[in-house]
């Protein structure tokens, strides 16, 4: 059932992403929908529901490029409607899928008191996190910087763990800056126990690349 609709509806998801080169693209889409799909084995939650929220999470992105601004992911629901009720998405079920983008972006550290508990967009929040780290989240990460014009390093600003990030907040000072303020938090924020497994590889993955990329920027090399 899930596959049967990610088919119908990714002709047109694809022509909504053709041009995005900020690591938000269809591929994206892909990993978080299969990221999402095997944390439901494990943690539960309406299969369909999360296969599909998954699939269609980011589409404020392609409307933040357009308008150059912040844009919510309250935002797409109208697209992501009309996107769904073309496919002929099960009407009990849309009002779920709306909900779960609408609240998957709103993390723990800096709002303690989640506005929602529901594992389906729990589990969206973690898929989409998963992908935010690790190898593909550094490669992500840094295709991001570059379509936004965002330095790799400003060693003028200090690497502060505690910055209370936020996405409406604006880009990071550098993309090395944007490790500290929020993907090197994502691992200890992850709502489900099968995320936080799957985040403690990656995460260390992440560390030592950092390390990596300070030693070369600052030359200090040991022989």
């Amino acid at each position: 059932m899930v596959e049967k609709f990610i088919n119908l509806l990714r002709p047109e998801v694809e022509v909504i992403f053709a041009k995005d080169s900020s690591g938000h693209d269809i591929s994206h889409l892909e990993r978080t929908k299969n990221n999402a799909l095997f944390l439901q084995k494990y943690e539960g939650g309406d299969e369909l529901v999360i296969g599909v929220s998954a699939f269609l999470h980011d589409i404020h992105r392609v409307l933040q490029n357009e308008k150059g601004k912040y844009c919510t992911p309250k935002e797409s629901l109208p697209i992501v409607e009309e996107l769904l009720n073309k496919v002929g998405f099960p009407i009990d079920k849309v009002a779920k899928v709306l909900h779960s983008i609408e609240y998957h972006e709103i993390y723990n550290w800096h709002n303690p008191e989640k506005q929602t508990t529901d594992i389906e967009t729990l589990i969206l929040q973690d898929a989409d996190n998963l992908d935010a780290i690790g190898a593909i989240g550094i490669a992500r990460t840094f295709s991001y910087g570059g379509a936004h014009g965002v330095v790799m390093f400003d060693s003028d600003t200090p690497l502060n763990t505690n910055n209370d990030y936020a996405e409406e907040n604006g880009d990071d000072e550098s993309t090395i800056h944007h490790f500290y303020h929020k993907l090197f938090k994502l691992g200890k924020n992850m709502n489900t126990k099968t995320a936080k497994i799957l985040s403690d590889e990656k995460t260390e993955f992440m560390k030592n690349y950092v390390d990596e990329f300070m030693k070369e920027w600052n030359g200090t090399y040991k022989i």
